[in-house]
């Protein structure tokens, strides 16, 4: 199931320049060569942008109900294929197949939503105080996006920053993770089937060091959407502010689920299990910190221990697994090290917190689901991101303190309560620091018609998905029209 690619640039699959390729592996099984891609450099990069500014006219100009239309038979093409894309998924990233099946359905989903919004794109009138004079607003699109998108989600995220830029009327050069590429192509090949002009959307893969900051730095680049770590967010936002550029930027999470003592503890442990452990905790919005108050504490984490030790690891190909390998080594390491870390810093190892090297599963990167209990909430686990399968256990004497303990981190991704309460459920909604705002449910799951998005360190502002996702992509003119 080896998966070859060329870069798409203008309309074209061609080849890096120089022919130097890479190759990506099977984390399940590392000596598996999953796909072989382009080592890009510089001038492969340019032109992709000097491509996309010569579509970019006749892009903009195409009325968007007929850019939806584009959209619309993507989608079919992506769903006859579906459970392919699902499959070579599970086979580079090493999610489950059932959680990969349901990534593509949702990527499947956006493209389908966003050529609906094609007929939507629209303005407001707004009564003048002149006489004989018309006012109302239009759309329009910014020009030149480049995107920069995750291993992690690696059909939906590039999904869900395509299809409103495309819809919106802009041209685009995209950057997927080096290290899960494919799926970023298959998108790229059914726009191209449904009928995308030449250059309207353009795929180069290399490293970030050889082609980073021509995705930054270009002069046709009119905005810029990136998801990934703090540091190269950081780096975006300042290196286009004095552009004075729009920076959508979706970066780390230290999320939050509050379990009050009134909660249903079965539902509780399967939600948090879920929340933490599902797709490696390899998610922005998976829950890390599990605040749980005093009452119900000891009870909770012997439920949550259990059902934790049971849970099966191995391929994501493999019926039944629960849980697939880190994504590469260098991820494993990371994992492995805030491990370690804790363990320095005195916090109680309760599960898991080793590599499994036994039978087929030393050939891959996999990890144990981790548990720490009575972790201080200034410990280095209970306030840095890992994107791993680690989870810290913090107790908390009451709402109030469960609230304090919850915010009293940098990040303000997602979070979520349990609780029967619905006094406290509000007051929650009002008093915790997220843009993602969940009761009863898993603080991981989101839906493509909501925005998504957050708040402190881990956004700049614009939202994602939902059909706010076109005020980053667009434009807004207002117009005055004296006509009499």
């Amino acid at each position: 199931m080896t998966m070859k690619f060329d870069n798409l640039i203008n309309g074209e699959w061609t080849p890096a320049t120089g022919g130097k390729t890479y190759q990506s592996h099977n984390p399940a099984d590392f000596a598996t060569v999953a796909g072989t891609y382009p080592a890009s450099v510089k001038e492969d990069a340019e032109r992709a942008f000097a491509a996309a500014e010569a579509a970019y006219p006749a892009w903009r100009n195409m009325p968007a109900p007929k850019r939806g239309e584009i959209l619309f038979k993507a989608a079919e093409l992506l769903a006859a294929r579906a459970e392919q894309l699902a499959k070579e998924m599970t086979l580079e990233e090493g999610k489950t197949l059932p959680e990969a099946r349901g990534e593509v359905g949702r990527a499947i989903n956006i493209f389908r939503y966003f050529g609906g919004e094609g007929a939507r794109l629209t303005g407001e009138t707004v009564p003048s105080e002149r006489d004989g004079v018309f006012c109302f607003t239009i759309r329009k699109p910014r020009g030149v996006v480049s995107l920069i998108t995750p291993w992690n989600f690696p059909i939906a995220i590039p999904a869900w920053k395509m299809a409103p830029a495309l819809i919106c009327g802009n041209t685009v050069v995209i950057k997927p993770a080096a290290l899960a590429p494919s799926c970023t192509f298959r998108l790229a090949e059914a726009l191209m089937e449904a009928g995308l002009p030449k250059g309207v959307l353009n795929v180069v893969t290399g490293s970030s060091r050889e082609i980073g900051d021509t995705f930054v730095n270009h002069p046709s680049m009119r905005a810029i959407s990136f998801t990934g770590s703090c540091g190269v967010g950081d780096h975006i936002y300042n290196t286009v502010a004095p552009r004075k550029l729009p920076a959508q930027l979706e970066m780390g999470g230290k999320n939050p689920t509050i379990v009050l003592k009134d909660a249903d503890i079965d539902y509780a442990v399967d939600t948090v299990m879920n929340a933490a452990f599902a797709s490696t905790g390899q998610k922005c919005t998976a829950t890390s910190r599990a605040i749980v108050e005093g009452p119900i504490y000891d009870e909770f984490v012997a439920k949550l221990v259990a059902k934790t030790k049971t849970l099966k690891i191995g391929d994501g190909m493999e019926a039944g697994v629960y849980m697939g390998p880190c994504a590469d080594e260098a991820q494993l390491k990371t994992v492995l090290g805030y491990i370690e870390k804790a363990k320095g810093e005195g916090c109680q190892l309760l599960a898991g917190g080793e590599r499994l090297t036994e039978g087929a599963l030393a050939k891959g990167y996999f990890v144990t689901p981790t548990i720490f209990g009575d972790v201080a909430p200034d410990a280095t686990i209970a306030q840095e991101e890992i994107f791993g399968p680690v989870l810290a256990l913090i107790r908390a004497k009451d709402y109030d303190d469960a609230m304090r303990l919850a915010n009293k981190v940098r990040f303000g991704l997602s979070a979520s309560i349990l609780t029967k309460d619905l006094s406290a459920a509000f007051k929650y909604i009002h008093d915790i620091e997220a843009g993602l705002i969940t009761v009863n449910l898993p603080s991981a799951g989101v839906e493509y018609q909501l925005p998504f998005g957050g708040v402190k360190d881990s956004s700049s502002g614009y939202r994602e998905q939902g059909s706010v996702a076109i005020n980053f992509y667009s434009e807004l003119s207002t117009i005055y029209m004296k006509y009499r």
